[in-house]
């Protein structure tokens, strides 16, 4: 899919790898250019690549054929796309046309496991547990919670797999219920992720559109380490 956009305030971004996860390029332009630390960048309009934030991988991505790396700016906020180490950007000035375009099963990808840390984090909830981190990298995925007490069963691993058990089921039941996935914006400004009526989160990553996109939801049997609850976990993208 391309999406051309139209005129936009001179100087906005424009975040859409949050307005659309499946979105594969977009034509837009360049609003600023610059280097960082000598290694060139440029920023366009309508942005469509995610940077790694959030415990979300980076999206893969191109302005034009040329292949960069998106980065978020502290200074200006902007998230700019950048050369790879030792490469170089095309010669871009700022008002230039520029299409660009991400590695959208790559995307994918990451929208699917971020979307299944949240189906864990809502099933952990169910057991009345505090999210207190969590990593959505492929092949590092997990959900660490605190639990309101030390509970016998944490070291009884017949206990943790009981409960481990039931995380699964509740998962399973969420995903073959295929509720809705979406994102709204709060008055304070704040972007908030929902599963329908199971779980909500302040987030600013990309997701799947439904939880019936979800493939391949694995969770090992829990472990408890230094006092925390770390449920790990997989998942695909289904293809439709």
């Amino acid at each position: 899919m391309v999406h051309s956009i139209g005129t936009l305030r001179v100087g906005a971004q424009v975040s859409a790898y949050l307005d659309d996860t499946y979105l594969e390029q977009v034509d837009t332009r360049v609003i600023a250019v610059g280097a960082r630390e000598g290694t060139p960048w440029a920023a366009v309009e309508h942005c469509l690549f995610h940077p790694q934030g959030g415990g979300q991988p980076a999206d893969r991505g191109w302005l034009e054929d040329t292949e960069i790396i998106p980065v978020r700016d502290r200074e200006s906020g902007l998230v700019v796309a950048m050369a790879p180490e030792g490469g170089s950007l095309l010669p871009l000035a700022e008002g230039q046309k520029v299409r660009a375009r991400i590695d959208l099963q790559t995307r994918t990808a990451h929208a699917a496991l971020h979307t299944a840390g949240h189906l864990v984090e809502a099933v952990g909830r169910m057991q009345g547990w505090k999210m207190v981190g969590s990593n959505h990298f492929p092949g590092q995925a997990r959900i660490e919670f605190q639990a309101p007490q030390t509970d016998a069963w944490l070291a009884d691993p017949e206990g943790r797999e009981g409960v481990t058990a039931a995380l699964r089921a509740a998962a399973a039941a969420a995903v073959a219920d295929d509720l809705p996935v979406f994102a709204q914006c709060l008055a304070d400004g704040r972007r908030v992720v929902r599963l329908d009526a199971l779980h909500a989160a302040p987030c600013g990553g990309t997701h799947v559109r439904s939880l019936g996109h979800l493939a391949e939801v694995v969770l090992p049997t829990l472990k408890v380490k230094k006092g925390r609850i770390r449920v790990s976990y997989s998942a695909t993208h289904r293809s439709r």
